[in-house]
């Protein structure tokens, strides 16, 4: 190579992969002028550095994101959040936003309850007539994009779900429109509409917040609708959790990332979305073991998940994607630049390898609700209170007996 040195395959005129990366990635973001802007030298590191030059070669040649970077280098594009959520290159944009909020180009934001925004922006211009759209927006926008914001402010998560949200938005959507085919208006329905929706579809029930929120609003006469069911599921067989948990603890040919988020489900009952956000410092290392904080307290694990956890966090994959920075906080770093892994691509991980992730986080908690006391389990996994001492119950334990056996045990010992 004219550049480096190096003795390798030549890319272009003279030059190795890495050195024409570097070169193609100065011309991108200077125009050719040399000179990149001084916000954007982070940006130009880490292209420059990626892992395999080739692939990042082809995205500064053809990537509609690369493009986006040289129009934002140039000033045709301001580099806002603002400009990339009205790019009509949806994919582009995104991919770039997060470029740059790797590198503090761009401020922090939670892109669940940003994205959340955008759907419900679209959905208001399909909804007719005005009056519907009028009374939908007003729903969506005090009371339940009110309430996601709350949660987003009160989270610590970096993306807030919005599944639910949506779902309910979308059921009220439908139930006027649905009352509107039916010749009847929102302020005249009665207990019989509601029913008869009801029976539509297993997803009508998500309009009750919808009614609630109506009805004290008074746009609508109370009306009685039950809650989404809640759907226990099934457990995966201790026996067969104890098996997987020795496959993916021993068995060196799997990969780190599958043997580690995996223990953690299996040992601790944690959710994908947590296990796919966790981040290294969640991990602590001291002379008497390996602990990880899943909540209010360290927890202790066992060799070999200890050893595991290390070595994840020392020798841990890079981001992959072109632009990522050198280093991550994220103990599962993901393919967008900055970002950890998605719960749903863990999940699919986990499952190639017979692990079906709900039946398995059920298994474990049931077993660990059977052994703790619900404020013990609640502290240690993260838990609200109520939900742990539903696991509590459905492990067939509760405060009651735990204190018995409380009382039971030092009365063994005063005795002897």
């Amino acid at each position: 190579c004219t550049d480096c040195g190096i003795e390798d395959k030549l890319y272009e005129q003279g030059r190795c992969a890495r050195c024409s990366l570097a070169r193609r990635a100065r011309h991108l973001l200077s125009g050719g002028t040399g000179q990149i802007p001084a916000g954007l030298n982070g940006v130009f590191e880490a292209i420059a550095a990626a892992r395999t030059p080739r692939p990042a070669l082809n995205w500064l040649r053809k990537g509609a994101a690369a493009g986006l970077l040289a129009d934002i280098a140039a000033g045709r594009l301001p580099a806002t959040h603002q400009a990339l959520d009205a790019h009509p290159s949806r994919q582009a944009a995104d991919y770039l936003r997060h470029i740059l909020l790797a590198h503090h180009v761009l401020p922090a934001r939670d892109e669940g309850l940003a994205r959340a925004q955008r759907w419900l922006e679209d959905l208001l211009t399909s909804i007719e007539p005005p009056e519907h759209r009028k009374l939908v927006q007003a729903y969506a926008s005090w009371q339940v994009m009110r309430r996601l914001r709350r949660r987003a402010e009160a989270s610590p998560r970096h993306r807030t779900g919005t599944a639910h949200a949506r779902a309910c938005i979308t059921a009220a959507a439908g139930f006027l429109n649905w009352l509107h085919a039916q010749g009847r208006t929102l302020a005249h329905c009665g207990q019989a509409d509601a029913d008869q929706w009801l029976s539509t579809a297993p997803s009508a029930c998500y309009i009750r917040d919808f009614l609630l929120w109506a009805a004290g609003h008074h746009h609508c006469p109370p009306l009685q609708v039950p809650p989404p069911p809640r759907t226990a599921g099934t457990a995966t067989d201790p026996g067969q959790r104890w098996e997987q948990l020795a496959r993916l603890l021993h068995d060196d040919s799997l990969d780190i990332t599958d043997r580690v988020a995996g223990s953690l489900l299996l040992l601790f009952g944690q959710q994908q979305s947590r296990i796919a956000a966790m981040t290294t410092d969640q991990v602590v290392r001291r002379d008497d073991g390996v602990f990880v904080n899943l909540g209010k307290c360290e927890i202790p694990t066992p060799q070999p998940l200890g050893r595991l956890l290390i070595q994840l966090t020392e020798e841990g994959k890079s981001h992959v994607g072109v632009g990522s920075p050198a280093q991550t906080p994220w103990l599962f770093p993901g393919g967008l630049p900055g970002r950890p892994i998605t719960a749903k691509h863990l999940a699919d991980r986990l499952r190639r390898l017979g692990i079906p992730t709900q039946p398995g986080r059920r298994s474990a908690l049931i077993d660990l609700a059977a052994q703790l006391p619900a404020a013990v389990l609640a502290d240690l996994l993260n838990l609200h209170p109520t939900t742990a001492a539903r696991w509590i119950h459905q492990a067939g334990g509760d405060w009651s007996r735990y204190a018995a056996e409380i009382v039971r045990a030092r009365n063994h010992q005063s005795c002897e």
